[in-house]
């Protein structure tokens, strides 16, 4: 496998256990969303993959065109940090050209790809504007053109989406796309779920310093996701409430009912085992989204009154 693997690695300050002999693989080509609620241990995993600090305990390696290294080579690490860090006084592209020079890249090739990248993001007209001139959002553009201006094939991204309107975050998501869909290793840390789940292919999930889950989102939805299911009726329902499908419930409006089923139960046999003299005008079910198993199985609790009527995967019925 070409790409990033972490093997048991583990981190102690003093007498707290930052990181608790984690494992985890990232694939070249693929988006690797590692998630975790703050304090979680995150932080200190990224650091000892960029080396900035050495695990205690355990080993980082990456793979690349059939020769693996002992961690990863810092010329081949592309880092967006959440904070930003770019040189307020400084003109655009001369930033770039100064983080780009740090990794050897040749000057007129860092120009030609400096003015490309600025092309993508409707940029070229703010070359030589300092970043102090810039929006929040086109900052972070430029912070992140120059994470990966030297081609990096380990990309790090830390918050990406902060500041940014929805138009300028779908440019972003299909560029991340197009970087790994060209071979690219990516790591994405973001708070912002729906994102994660609509870009990312696997998942690591962290807790206290402790692996919670790994896999693809598919495969983290069937093994934690129970199904969430949204009732409208214009009279009690309590005949549906009270299936032995259904976990738990709560009435949110004088009208709308919201069931969490049992592990295991299937849409179709819940439906099935609906009483046919059940007043229901309209029903909806699908599975729970990233964000509620994140905060299940992370954090010890659930929200029953998340609204899953737009969700892109709910199943909607109109019963008579």
């Amino acid at each position: 496998m070409e790409g990033l693997d972490i093997k048991q690695i583990r981190k102690e300050y003093g007498a707290k256990c930052a990181v608790d002999s984690i494992s985890f693989q990232a694939r070249a080509g693929e988006i690797t969303g590692i998630l975790g609620p703050n304090g979680a241990g995150k932080t200190t995993a990224i650091r000892m993959i960029m080396g900035i600090t050495a695990p205690d305990d355990g080993e980082i390696q990456f793979s690349l065109n059939g020769t693996t290294y002992p961690g990863v080579p810092k010329s081949m690490v592309g880092y967006l940090p959440e904070e930003r860090g770019l040189y307020k006084e400084a003109r655009v592209i001369d930033v770039l050209f100064f983080l780009a020079g740090l990794k050897n890249v040749d000057k007129a090739v860092i120009k030609e790809r400096a003015m490309t990248w600025l092309a993508k993001f409707g940029l070229e007209d703010y070359a030589t504007s300092k970043i102090e001139q810039l929006s929040k959002g086109m900052a972070q553009k430029v912070q992140f053109i120059a994470s990966i201006l030297h081609q990096p094939k380990l990309i790090i991204l830390d918050e990406p989406f902060s500041g940014l309107d929805p138009v300028s975050q779908d440019v972003f998501k299909a560029e991340i796309r197009e970087l790994a869909n060209q071979g690219a290793t990516i790591l994405l840390s973001s708070h912002q779920m729906n994102i994660v789940e609509e870009l990312c292919d696997r998942i690591f999930l962290i807790h206290q310093g402790r692996e919670v889950s790994y896999g693809t989102v598919q495969e983290i939805k069937e093994q934690y996701g129970n199904y969430r299911v949204i009732v409208w009726a214009h009279q009690d329902i309590h005949e549906v409430v009270s299936l032995p499908s259904v976990a738990h419930y709560n009435q949110p409006g004088s009208k709308r009912w919201v069931l969490t089923l049992k592990d295991g139960v299937r849409p179709a046999d819940f439906l099935a085992s609906i009483p046919s003299t059940a007043t229901i005008s309209e029903l909806s079910i699908a599975r729970m989204s990233l964000h509620d198993i994140f905060v299940k199985i992370a954090q010890g609790g659930i929200n029953d009154e998340t609204d899953l009527e737009d969700s892109p995967m709910g199943n909607h019925a109109e019963l008579a």
